[in-house]
């Protein structure tokens, strides 16, 4: 997979844009931001690490986490999103014109691998929840396999709802914070793909989650690892550092934060792809310098050819790559 594949260039100048008009307008607001502790271990240690967009991006030193305070508050994030710029040229734009792209190389591994998930740890297939299902793209593809009876999807973000319920899809339009479901309608399978980072209480997330999965459920959840590769090498030069992640969690903080509201971790893995590419890009475009920084510019530019393969799956294997994917489940 190419970063140009899923995001292409054409695309993104008008896409940057849209963001830019969204930065400002959560920055009208930043006088009601709030100070918080670190979403992952609750401590009040943390030291500044970056500052982007005007935003101070913390790093915890119990455990790492790096994450915006002040941050918006709940009703902030509401406002955001339902009138985001940024979220309805990529609705209008970008994922029409990369769907096929993403379907091939991005959902159907990822359906195929909740799939071996659920047959790896014996999970029943009844009812799968995607939270924050966005343009629909893994529902359509699920549902076309028939391995589940019922999936349902949950957007609080209206242009996109409204997308996934044109395909067809059954979609909750709320805040996952916000639902109310009766026993009879509780889950085997929770998924939520990049959305746990953009939250204002991850915990709170999660504990709802676990309240809408049946015991000895899963939950599969994905999100960026902040201390990935590209995290560690371009610092707020990351494409990923931006002004709607809030929380960059890392293998053992978000996993000892699952542990800490009644989930056992099954696997966490950082098998990304694109590491590499993202980091090779910003020293093609200019905007990083490795003149002084031999083995980056060996690996990266002048042995690309040779090196690339081998250095991403050095990176996968050995949780350096900044995806990370958490299998838990739902032990009481």
């Amino acid at each position: 997979m190419k970063e140009e594949e899923i995001r292409p260039n054409k695309l993104l100048k008008n896409q940057k844009i849209a963001m830019s008009i969204d930065v400002g307008r959560l920055l009208t607001k930043k006088d009601k931001f709030v100070l918080v502790p670190c979403p992952a271990c609750g401590a009040n240690n943390a030291k500044k690490k970056f500052e982007k967009y005007t935003l101070d991006y913390l790093q915890c030193i119990n455990c790492q986490t790096i994450f915006i305070s002040p941050r918006p508050t709940p009703e902030i994030l509401e406002w955001f999103y339902k009138g985001s710029v940024n979220y309805d040229y990529w609705n209008k734009f970008i994922f029409p014109a990369t769907e096929q792209n993403r379907r091939t190389k991005i959902f159907i591994p990822r359906v195929d691998k909740v799939i071996e998930y659920c047959t790896k740890y014996n999970v029943k297939n009844d009812s799968l929840l995607e939270i924050g299902c966005a343009f629909g793209t893994f529902c359509i593809e699920l549902i076309s396999r028939n391995y589940f009876n019922k999936v349902i999807g949950v957007e609080p973000t209206p242009a996109l709802a409204e997308t996934s319920r044109s395909k067809g899809i059954e979609v909750i339009q709320d805040a996952i914070e916000n639902i109310e479901l009766s026993s009879d309608r509780l889950f085997d399978v929770i998924v939520n793909f990049e959305v746990i980072e953009h939250l204002f209480s991850p915990k709170d997330f999660l504990q709802k989650a676990k309240k809408l999965l049946k015991v000895n459920g899963l939950l599969i959840l994905t999100c960026p690892n902040g201390l990935g590769f590209d995290f560690i090498v371009l610092g707020d030069k990351c494409t990923s550092l931006d002004h709607e992640h809030l929380n960059y969690f890392n293998p053992r903080s978000l996993s000892n934060l699952l542990q800490s509201i009644g989930f056992e971790i099954l696997e966490c893995k950082t098998p990304g792809k694109l590491d590499a590419e993202l980091v090779r890009n910003k020293i093609l475009d200019g905007s990083f310098e490795v003149e002084n920084q031999p083995f980056l510019k060996k690996i990266l530019i002048e042995e690309w050819n040779k090196t690339s393969e081998a250095f991403q799956q050095f990176l996968s294997s050995s949780e350096l790559s900044s995806n990370m994917w958490i299998v838990a489940k739902n032990v009481n």
